[in-house]
């Protein structure tokens, strides 16, 4: 199981988190500083695992931003890095071709497609068309919301 989900960039900003397991927020911070900081140490040639604490942490780069997931001792690490390619598919599928700039001014479309993907830090939905479909009906009541409002305030609706 996953027990958090990491997105950082080369600089150590962090653009996304996600927490499956309750931690008190300073903890949080202490750990999100720990693992950014022992990641973006590693040299790239270097082996994407990191046995820390009793977790495993898997990280896989792409251009600007690491994701990084923290597993269970136990869980496949092949698997981790199947699922952090999972998400980076539907990111590119939904953005066309996403990057940094992409997160930052649309994190609330990269959480819901994280949430469509994951639950409690397991695959929920392996079908990435499934995952796109979901995005784009919530896309589209989106829109009729913003249309409904906009059409309250010149007092049309």
């Amino acid at each position: 199981m996953i027990q958090f989900l990491l997105l950082f960039s080369r600089q150590g900003k962090l653009r996304l988190q996600k927490w499956y397991v309750a931690h008190p927020e300073k903890m949080k911070k202490k750990i999100t500083r720990e693992l950014v900081t022992s990641v973006l140490a590693r040299k790239p040639k270097m082996c994407s695992f990191i046995e820390w604490k009793d977790l495993k942490i898997v990280y896989k780069r792409y251009a600007s931003l690491y994701f990084c997931c923290a597993v269970e001792k136990e869980d496949n690490e092949l698997l981790t890095l199947e699922v952090i390619h999972r998400y980076v598919e539907l990111l590119d599928k939904y953005f066309g071709s996403v990057c940094e700039l992409d997160i930052i001014f649309n994190f609330e479309k990269a959480y819901f497609i994280l949430d469509e993907f994951l639950l409690a830090g397991e695959v929920q939905e392996t079908s990435k068309k499934n995952v796109l479909k979901a995005i784009a009906a919530q896309d589209v009541m989106q829109e009729d919301e913003g249309l409904h409002e906009a059409l309250r305030e010149h007092g049309l609706a």
